[in-house]
């Protein structure tokens, strides 16, 4: 296995152990329908809202700031795939996304969570 996918099998892996520590029920990991993907769909406890949550693990920061990777057409594949998943289940919560980024190398990461990190673009007819 390339190096590069250890690092990111080893940031979801540290994603989802950090939203169980927080208390958030993991629903899926790697969702895929076709060609839409979401690294971690999970909700609040007694919470009608699902969280799309984007994982992206650096093994460091120095010279790209992860944040910069999350694009116009990543929005919109994430919000896609957001309206896919909740229409797959049926469901009526409201969607929130979410990035996580991680930097290091397992087990230690920094692990920064940003909440509510963009709302879906507006359609204009």
């Amino acid at each position: 296995m390339a190096q590069h996918n250890k690092l990111g099998e080893d940031g979801e892996r540290a994603a989802r152990e950090f939203l169980i520590s927080k208390g958030y029920t993991v629903r899926e990991t790697n969702w895929r329908m076709g060609h839409l993907e979401i690294d971690i769909i999970a909700q609040e406890p007694a919470a009608c809202c699902l969280h799309i949550i984007e994982v992206k693990t650096r093994a460091s920061d120095h010279a790209f700031d992860p944040m910069e990777s999350i694009t116009r057409a990543k929005i919109r594949h994430l919000v896609n795939a957001a309206n896919a998943y909740v229409e797959y289940c049926d469901l009526t919560w409201s969607v929130q996304f979410d990035v996580m980024i991680l930097v290091g190398n397992a087990p230690d990461f920094e692990i920064r969570f940003i909440t509510d990190a963009f709302d879906p673009p507006l359609n204009r007819h």
